[in-house]
């Protein structure tokens, strides 16, 4: 069976750039009742045209509903469950116990799939699920390969749905990953050293100078009493401080391996990301997963186009395995080495011409590559016009549209991204 691609759809707009890009399927919140309430604008009307698209696309839309409520939001809850059920979507994606007893109860017709808020991390839990009536979970990140594979064998009849890219929580209410990352003592196994309550100081660099710490003058880190001497440096470039960041999920280049450990849907993170950093992941993981379903190797070539998207550098986390400490670490700043930006939306097209709304500077004489469902293809800019006919040599981003000349007909969903780019990227 080929693996379902699942890729995260944040507006209507998302979600037809997902499916174009290669997505089987996708996920969409409804804001009052998902993790995602910022920025949402998937009301009861933009939901059920999605998932009338959606389907017309022949592809699969699951309605996430993770939240745990507290009292006061348990009767609207069901009563927006009952609303969204009548529309029809593939699943729903559920974390409270007791709502999702009613959905399936009330509902049988749709799917449960458990949130990966649940933290489900053993085979124990994935069968208290499956005999409950759920279809899928969707299991923790901190898993290992060898985890996964033993919840596949000992419970075969579940649908098993993993995260494969983007962005990795540092906790999650008592799930915590700061005591693991100071010495190595895991609190969700119950070894906590309550790093989080620990006292420290901000002071410039002065520590003792080993191998593996050079002090900075003029730098800034903090020190935990305790251990003076030891200094954290506190990074920070023009895009801020990042302290509490961990590096990027990829996993791209794992598929096989966990395809075969039992899981049939990759998931790709990022509801509230670009449009840009959306199609291009969406099609490195297409074409990785259409090369492991006709048996041809890795292409490494994959990791460059993911490269092309902003990242704070990727890591593997807890997958490959759990003794590997460089791939926890959480001081990972914003990757100050893309090769490429996002350089506009092209949202219309004239003979010669395509329209492009301008996401980051773009110069005449500019690089770029033009990214397309179909191909891609690099020129540099030998001609710009205003939308009244004006010549032009700039245009900002955010400050609309630019008239590009091109010598092909643009296609639908296509993007521009910008090649050595050195002026500050906007977050893609």
């Amino acid at each position: 069976m080929i693996p379902e691609l699942l890729s995260p759809a944040g507006s209507p707009e998302k979600l037809k750039y997902a499916l174009a890009y290669g997505a089987d399927a996708v996920y969409a919140g409804i804001p009052k009742f998902s993790l995602r309430a910022r920025e949402n604008p998937f009301k009861n009307d933009l939901l059920e045209d999605a998932i009338a698209y959606t389907h017309e696309k022949g592809k699969k839309i699951y309605v996430t509903a993770n939240i745990l409520p507290p009292n006061r939001k348990i009767a609207s809850f069901k009563k927006s469950l009952a609303q969204h059920a009548e529309l029809g979507p593939d699943a729903f994606i559920m974390a409270d116990p007791g709502m999702i007893q009613f959905a399936l109860k009330e509902f049988p017709q749709i799917p449960v799939h458990l949130s990966v808020q649940t933290n489900t991390m053993n085979w124990s839990s994935v069968e208290f699920w499956y005999n409950l009536g759920v279809k899928r979970v969707i299991l923790s990140r901190e898993l290992s390969l060898e985890e996964i594979q033993e919840i596949h064998e000992r419970v075969p009849g579940m649908e098993l749905e993993a995260f494969v890219h983007g962005s990795i929580c540092i906790a999650y209410s008592g799930r915590c990953l700061l005591s693991n990352y100071f010495n190595h003592r895991d609190a969700n196994q119950g070894t906590c050293t309550n790093s989080c309550r620990w006292e420290f100081n901000v002071k410039e660099e002065t520590g003792k100078e080993t191998e593996e710490y050079q002090p900075l003058k003029g730098e800034y880190a903090i020190e935990e009493i305790q251990r003076e001497g030891e200094m954290m440096p506190v990074d920070e470039d023009e895009h801020g401080t990042y302290i509490m960041n961990s590096k990027d999920l990829r996993a791209v280049e794992y598929l096989k391996p966990l395809h075969e450990a039992g899981v049939m849907s990759f998931k790709i993170e990022g509801r509230s990301k670009s449009i840009y950093y959306l199609s291009m992941v969406t099609r490195a993981y297409r074409k990785a997963i259409k090369d492991l379903a006709e048996g041809r190797s890795f292409d490494p070539e994959l990791l460059g186009e993911i490269n092309k998207t902003a990242n704070r550098g990727f890591t593997s986390a807890f997958l490959i395995s759990a003794s590997n400490r460089d791939t926890e670490r959480f001081d990972s700043p914003q990757e100050k080495d893309q090769p490429q930006v996002f350089g506009g939306q092209i949202v219309n097209e004239r003979p010669g011409w395509m329209e492009v709304e301008v996401k980051n500077r773009i110069e005449l004489g500019d690089e770029v590559e033009y990214i397309s469902p179909s191909g891609q293809h690099k020129f540099f800019i030998d001609a710009m016009e205003t939308s009244s006919g004006e010549k032009a040599t700039v245009a900002h981003g955010g400050n609309g549209t630019i008239w590009i000349g091109i010598e092909r007909q643009a296609e639908p969903f296509a993007l521009l991204s910008l090649l050595q780019k050195t002026e500050t990227a906007e977050a893609v």
